[in-house]
């Protein structure tokens, strides 16, 4: 995926800004609730219609989307709570552009096709994150796809920018559908042998929940800041 690559630039290009931050009582959490925020501004500069510079703040809000999980790294601040609060604000950061270029899509002349398609990308976008969600509470590893979060902002923001929102809309709507689908056929794929289920699994189907159980492990080690 192109999202590995553009990670890695990104997360360096960021650290010198997260080590700064550091240095200051701002948390990695804050940054995550503030990235949130700056989402819902965003989303409501593409209500308004304004697509170039709509576009160029889509690209900063997902730079800074990843700044939390930088600081988290820079300052070994790193909780469990902290990748499920980044990882369900970005659910919500999604769905409020999506819901700014709704409204923007109701006042378009082609209004109809661009509320489907809109709806479509919105299904798909959540779709792909499910299916890993629930893959990853089985205990198995799901992170192919060819159209993860880190694509699909980079796509959405050239749409907006080159103002060719509608074919980008027609790309993610297909595409981010068709990532979930490739998700579903690996989670078929790495259980179609037979052997055991995962014991998160065991442990679902008998009423518990798999963070319940005991560990001999000692402590669990805090879970990274996940896009998607």
């Amino acid at each position: 995926m192109i999202a590995s690559r553009f990670k890695g630039s990104a997360q360096r290009l960021l650290a010198p800004l997260a080590a700064m931050i550091g240095k200051t009582p701002v948390t990695p959490n804050a940054l995550t609730v503030i990235g949130f925020i700056l989402n819902v501004v965003v989303g409501a500069v593409l209500a308004t219609g304004s697509q170039f510079v709509g576009g160029f703040l889509v690209l900063f809000a997902g730079l800074f989307d990843m700044l939390d999980g930088a600081l988290a790294r820079t300052t070994g601040k790193s909780t469990t709570f902290g990748a499920f609060l980044d990882s369900t604000l970005d659910r919500y950061s999604e769905a409020v552009l999506l819901f700014g270029l709704l409204v923007a899509a109701t006042q378009s002349k082609d209004s109809t096709q661009a509320v489907l398609l809109v709806f479509a990308v919105m299904v798909g976008s959540v779709m792909v994150s499910y299916v890993r969600a629930r893959a990853e509470g089985l205990g198995l590893r799901c992170e192919v796809g060819i159209l993860a979060r880190p694509e699909r902002v980079i796509l959405l923001a050239l749409g907006l920018i080159i103002n060719q929102l509608l074919p980008v809309l027609w790309i993610l709507a297909v595409f981010t559908n068709l990532t979930a689908l490739q998700r579903i056929l690996h989670v078929r794929n790495i259980t179609a042998g037979g052997g055991p289920r995962p014991a998160a699994e065991r442990k679902v189907e008998e009423g518990k929940t798999p963070d319940a159980r005991p560990s001999s492990r000692g402590p669990r080690r805090p879970a990274a800041r996940l896009s998607d």
